[in-house]
């Protein structure tokens, strides 16, 4: 199939889009593009039907209340990080999406194409994963909500079957003394893709004890990992140097990564400790201050 045989459509009701997908088999969801264009420059080829989805109103809205955000799957990235309210409430989802991209990308590209392109270093993933968010799916039979953390099955990679698309995110609202971080290390100052990500949560009680904890593992494995034992050892402290050490450590040994010209296995091990350390404290000093 050559580009110049690519079909364009742009429905403005979910189920057009279904519908699309359904009758055209290796049909593409452009909710932003900038992934699927260079896939597409780099020789993979163009599929036979591109299906635009930002002029869908449900998917173009942000709805914040005091249950939490949803936020639909085609809002750009420049919109959710210009948003006080989400950078005030969730700062590591927000910190998380200025890193998509440059300037000019993020006025085009989306939390859900940062997520269905399923690459481990996904920036936003982590965060996402760190504040519990939910994607709801839409398809022929109908609507199901899934778990951030169980979407990606493995590089490149998800849990969409023909005929879905993600429309929807749900991030649940923090608790009164609760916050969020993410950071990631990468080799250039910007515009790069992270060698570790690292997404943390932290909630406390009126003493400053944190009661829950979230730390996520990005660019490590070949899927986001929940690092549940780093999370564990924040838990019961009030982020005192031996548990953010005990937290380095498990998360350390949590990550699974390779090594490649980006960086060996033992470093990049040890920068996710780093940067476990660094979020946790990050988070406490937000939550303490909410």
């Amino acid at each position: 199939m050559t580009q110049e045989q690519t079909r364009f459509e742009a429905p403005t009701e979910v189920d057009g889009v279904i519908a699309l997908l359904q009758a055209e088999e290796g049909a593409r969801i452009l909710a932003g593009g900038t992934d699927i264009l260079v896939q597409m420059r780099l020789g993979a080829g163009a599929p036979p039907l591109f299906v635009d989805v930002k002029r869908i109103p449900r998917l173009m809205a942000t709805t914040l209340d005091a249950t939490g955000l949803v936020l639909g799957a085609a809002v750009p990235a420049a919109e959710i990080f210009e948003n006080e309210s989400i950078r005030g409430l969730w700062p590591g989802v927000a910190e998380a999406t200025d890193l998509i991209g440059s300037t000019q990308i993020q006025g085009r590209a989306t939390l859900s194409g940062n997520l269905c392109n399923a690459s481990p270093a996904a920036d936003s993933v982590p965060a996402l994963i760190a504040c519990q968010a939910s994607v709801v799916i839409a398809g022929p039979n109908g609507e199901r909500e899934v778990a951030v953390e169980d979407f990606t099955t493995g590089p490149g990679q998800t849990v969409l079957e023909r005929g879905e698309l993600v429309v929807e995110f749900k991030i649940p609202a923090p608790a009164p003394h609760a916050s969020d971080a993410y950071l990631r290390l990468i080799p250039r100052t910007e515009m790069d893709i992270a060698v570790v990500g690292v997404g943390t949560s932290l909630a406390l009680d009126g003493d400053g004890v944190v009661t829950a904890a979230r730390v996520v593992l990005g660019a490590v494995g070949p899927r986001v990992i929940c690092a549940d034992d780093a999370a564990a050892a924040l838990v019961g402290t009030r982020i005192e140097d031996s548990a953010l050490d005990a937290a380095a450590a498990a998360a350390s040994a949590a990550a699974t990564p390779i090594d490649d010209k980006r960086g060996t296995i033992a470093y990049r091990k040890k920068v996710t400790g780093v940067l476990t350390k660094r979020t946790a404290r990050i988070a406490y000093d937000r939550a303490r201050n909410r």
